[in-house]
């Protein structure tokens, strides 16, 4: 904004991106509509399963929204391609005809806990460079993982985002990363741009900003 005498002036741009931003959606998906930005690396912590795929499926209707190609990488969730898509259907996201569409790509992954999650999404953008829809691609862990695997695979997918334009979601069961110490949790949250706590108690979405100077 701008004061220019004793009136203040504003762009509408910004004022109806303010307004938009101050609306209190009442629906999961609602809530991470006016949350997530485009690029944005983001880490989602569930309570349990039912929430992890309740964050799966709001996730990608926000994208659906926006005109966006949803790609789904899973492994290790005990659950086939077939019973992840029921899930979506159940939890509000047309999941079949965006399949059929080729808006919705299923892509298992051999090793969740390996170190191939950047390249895996790396050629996929390749194959789908040219066209032009904003990629919004789903992570999840469900086994524990050890810090050391998880930096390295969060580095590679946020090298990703700062080079194109794609929004990624890692979200972790909290029995998967109870063994890391508060500090351990803090190096992972501060290589995303975007942090989710999702439980049955609540919802709790935060920013990261870059430490400002002295």
């Amino acid at each position: 904004c701008l004061k220019v005498g004793k009136h203040w002036r504003i762009r509408r741009e910004n004022l109806e991106d303010f307004l938009k931003r101050s609306e209190r959606p009442v629906t999961l998906a609602g809530q991470l509509g006016s949350f997530l930005q485009e690029p944005d690396s983001v880490l989602a912590i569930a309570q349990n399963i039912d929430i992890l795929h309740r964050l799966d499926a709001a996730f990608f209707r926000v994208g659906q929204a926006r005109g966006g190609l949803l790609v789904k990488f899973y492994a290790g969730e005990e659950y086939s391609e077939d019973e992840l898509l029921a899930s979506f259907e159940e939890n509000g996201l047309e999941a079949s005809r965006l399949k059929r569409e080729g808006r919705l790509l299923m892509r298992p992954e051999e090793d969740p806990l390996g170190e191939g999650r950047g390249e895996a999404l790396g050629r996929l953008l390749e194959e789908e460079g040219g066209e032009g829809r904003v990629v919004w691609a789903s992570f999840n862990w469900v086994r524990p993982v050890d810090l050391d695997t998880a930096l390295e695979q969060q580095n590679g997918l946020s090298e990703l985002v700062d080079a194109r334009h794609l929004v990624v979601k890692t979200a972790a069961l909290e029995e998967a990363i109870d063994e890391w110490a508060p500090s351990e949790l803090r190096r992972v949250q501060a290589a995303h741009s975007a942090i989710i706590l999702a439980s049955e108690g609540g919802l709790s979405l935060s920013r990261a900003t870059p430490m400002p100077p002295s």
